[in-house]
């Protein structure tokens, strides 16, 4: 059984200033419906939680006892979306992520719109975007690719590799060497499972390439904390169809600076970049200094998290009313049976 000290676990001073004399903390690794397991110098544990499993990522770190959680560290970063479903509610992907990987390929998956989702995701969860473009082997031009993905944000590198050879991943070692923590995202078949595999040694099942529409057919139904054979660690996480936004404003404001700056430059603070005058938005379409598109892909994203943030807070605010009501009738009821 491998022993790892709380360096190894990418332990760091922020995580320190949150403990007293005493504490044992411990790394999560994996979460269950009952349970999550987690890391730490005493081995591998599995632990009851206070709360529900979904109030916790893979990456976290909590402190433990008598095997269960006391309380969660607060995170250095947090990568979530809101779940889908109707039901207003957000869905945990990752915590304490040093870099997020974002991987597509160099095919028709590569998709600009959705590139910037990612991107708005991940610098508001205060992760570092990489950008991974595999198949570059079946690619003729894989630089390309690369240039038109940082020219998204110059927070952006953009690595482009066969994902199924080994000297081209170990490129990305550099971003999950000892103390560093790496989570990919993607759609699945993108070669997430593949690129896992050959960081981290151990062989999950994947299957050839579907000829018809060149997607990889294994799909990752969990996420689970894996060590790297450079010495740090790997999230890998399910292809997600749906990408929704919540609470990112940061984020989006953040991938886009450059429509969002033009914003400020307007002649009306509440202009709508429709057909005011002094509208510096629509001044420079005109001018050919914005895409269109790139504009009409901001409006969008700033509409859907303004929607989904307020949605997912009222569900949050219900939620607390109802459990003080549960609350308060609980009291009640037991103060009038001691009346009895």
């Amino acid at each position: 059984m491998t022993q790892f000290t709380l360096a190894d676990l990418g332990w760091s001073a922020h995580f320190l200033r949150q403990i007293d004399e005493g504490e044992r903390p411990a790394r999560v690794n994996a979460i269950h419906r009952d349970r999550i397991e987690a890391l730490s110098p005493d081995g591998p544990l599995s632990l009851t939680t206070p709360e529900q499993t979904g109030s916790y990522a893979v990456g976290d770190w909590v402190t433990h006892d008598s095997g269960q959680v006391q309380r969660r560290l607060d995170r250095i970063s947090t990568i979530g979306r809101r779940a889908a479903g109707e039901v207003a509610k957000e869905q945990l992907i990752a915590a304490n992520v040093d870099t997020l990987g974002i991987v597509t390929s160099c095919n028709a998956d590569f998709n600009t719109a959705r590139l910037e989702r990612y991107l708005a995701l991940c610098t508001a969860g205060l992760a570092i975007p990489l950008i991974i473009l595999t198949k570059a082997d079946l690619a003729d031009d894989p630089i390309e690719y690369c240039r038109q993905a940082e020219a998204l944000s110059p927070l952006v590198t953009a690595i482009a590799l066969n994902g199924t050879d080994p000297a081209q991943v170990a490129e990305l070692e550099r971003w999950c060497g000892p103390g560093q923590t790496l989570a990919l995202v993607g759609s699945s078949g993108v070669g997430k499972t593949t690129i896992q595999n050959i960081l981290t040694g151990v062989e999950d099942a994947t299957q050839s390439i579907r000829q018809a529409d060149a997607k990889g057919r294994h799909t990752t139904t969990a996420r689970a904390l894996r060590r790297t054979t450079a010495g740090g660690w790997l999230i890998d996480t399910p292809g997600m169809r749906e990408l929704r936004l919540s609470d990112a404003a940061e984020g989006i404001e953040t991938v886009f600076s450059d429509v969002a700056e033009l914003a400020t430059e307007c002649k009306f603070s509440d202009c709508a970049h429709d057909r005011e005058p002094g509208c510096a938005i629509q001044a420079a379409i005109a001018a050919g200094t914005l895409d269109r598109d790139r504009f009409a892909r901001w409006q969008k994203l700033e509409r859907e998290d303004r929607h989904n943030t307020e949605t997912v807070h009222e569900a949050h605010a219900r939620f607390r009313k109802l459990g003080k009501m549960y609350a308060h009738g609980k009291a009640r009821s037991a103060a009038k049976r001691g009346e009895r």
